[in-house]
Parts: structure tokens; C-alpha cells; sequence
């Protein structure tokens, strides 16, 4: 199975987790973590999201923007020191910069390859990508709580790639049968972006795969009523055609 936050880890396992899906985690193996301030956790955070050596001086003025130069460099050393032993582990710092050691996994970038295999039909998928780790991992946007720039950026991407992952995560798992957590895996996507046509298709297809007529027309009804609501459309031919009969399913 592969792991997707730290709870799922080996016990006994000692390799650290920084964990920014969902929300903010860090452990190391199945050690109970001591609290970290906030600005420790922005800290490992941000090194997690930028996946490589940052400048000392471009972190702290990211960090802390509206700070001068003087006090965001006193924020990030405080940040650092702040840290404590376990979790200070997990970064190497060097006079000039600073990045998360070697051997830290961080949850996105492993959710990140489970959903580039799951939307590259040259790439084969594993037996873990279709299991209810995998959704989970899917499910979960980059710090959905955190309105800080270099959070927000980075979120959107990945809100597209895992959006994408679900979508053909649903189609797997239907082709193999799965209609429930097929099922699972198209609301998934539908609760993050209700509006996107391709996800409630998704859905649909597996109501109508099922036999269940009065839910794919219940689902298309709800759609759009939506889209009459929030923008004043309708669902375009192809997913009409679809419910209607007129496309295969």
C-alpha cells in the first residue's frame, strides 16, 4: 500500500512526514510529535511546498512580507530555533539557504505521482492507486485554510491534477467493477468543484452502468438547476445525450 500521511506509516518506522494535505502535519515515524509554533509550521511548510534549497533571505521575505528585511530574518531564525530536536531533523540550514532534508517525504508529492500515473495512459497504475488511500489523498486540497500567496498558488495546481486523478480514478475503479467506491470517487470530485461538468458526468456514467435510471436523471436535474443558478447555462448536449439515451454509456 502506499502511504499518504504519516499516521499510515510502519510502526516502528523512524522516516518523517511532512504532511500539507488537508491540513498541516509533520511526524517522524509513529513518535508522538511536540507542538510546533505557527511560524515552525510555515516554515516546514513552505520548504515542503517548494521542494528544493530556498535563499535564507527569499524565504523570510515570503514567510513574513510584511515584515522589513530585519525582522523577517529575526522571524525565520526564531522559526528555525523554534523547531525543536525532532522536527529540526527535518531541515538542513546552511548560511546561505535552507531546505527540508534528505529522506523527509512530503504527503502532496507522493499524492502528486499517484495522480500523474492515474492520468498518463502510457504510465501503468499500481494496485495501491485504486485503493481508499489513494481517494483519500484526492480528496484533500494543499492547506485549504492557509491565504497565504505561495499556499494559494501552489493549491490550484494541484486542485486541477487531483481533480483529474479522481475523474480517471472513476473510471478505473468502475471498469473494474467497483461501483461504490467508484461512486466515492466521482463525489469526491464533485463536492471540490460542483460546477465541472466532466466530474458530474463521471458520476452519471456510473448511475446509469449501475442500471439506476432515476438517480442519473435525479443527478443531471440537480446539475442543472445549478448551472441555471449560479451561471445562467445549461448542461451542454454531450451529457444530455448521455442521460437521455442518446450517447452510449
Amino acid at each position: 500500500m502506499v502511504a499518504l500521511s504519516a499516521s499510515s506509516l510502519p510502526h516502528g518506522s523512524a522516516q518523517p512526514w511532512v504532511c500539507v494535505l488537508g491540513s498541516f502535519d509533520f511526524r517522524l515515524g509513529d513518535r508522538t510529535r511536540t507542538p510546533l509554533s505557527t511560524g515552525s509550521q510555515r516554515l516546514l511548510a513552505f520548504l515542503a511546498l517548494r521542494g528544493r534549497a530556498v535563499a535564507r533571505e527569499t524565504a523570510a521575505g515570503i514567510l513574513w512580507p510584511e515584515a522589513s528585511e530585519h525582522h523577517a530574518g529575526s522571524c525565520l531564525r526564531s522559526a528555525i530555533a523554534r523547531l525543536g530536536c525532532i522536527s529540526r531533523s527535518a531541515v538542513e540550514v546552511t548560511p546561505a539557504d535552507l531546505r527540508l532534508a534528505p529522506g523527509v517525504t512530503v504527503d502532496l508529492v507522493v499524492a502528486r505521482r499517484l495522480a500523474g500515473r492515474l492520468v498518463d495512459p502510457r504510465r501503468t497504475c499500481e494496485d495501491a492507486d485504486l485503493d481508499a488511500t489513494a481517494l483519500s489523498a484526492l480528496s484533500l486540497d494543499v492547506l485549504p485554510d492557509w491565504y497565504d500567496d505561495w499556499v494559494t498558488t501552489e493549491n490550484e495546481a494541484w486542485h486541477q491534477l487531483r481533480l483529474h486523478g479522481l475523474e480517471v480514478l472513476t473510471g478505473r475503479l468502475a471498469a473494474a467493477g467497483r461501483f461504490a467506491d467508484a461512486i466515492s470517487s466521482a463525489l469526491a470530485a464533485v463536492h471540490a468543484e460542483p460546477l465541472r461538468e466532466s466530474a458530474r458526468r463521471a458520476l452519471i456514467r456510473i448511475h446509469l452502468a449501475e442500471g439506476n435510471l432515476a438517480e442519473a436523471h435525479r443527478e443531471y436535474d440537480r446539475f442543472r438547476a445549478l448551472l441555471r443558478t449560479e451561471l445562467g447555462v445549461q448542461p451542454t448536449a454531450q451529457l444530455t445525450d448521455l442521460v437521455y439515451g442518446r450517447t452510449p454509456v
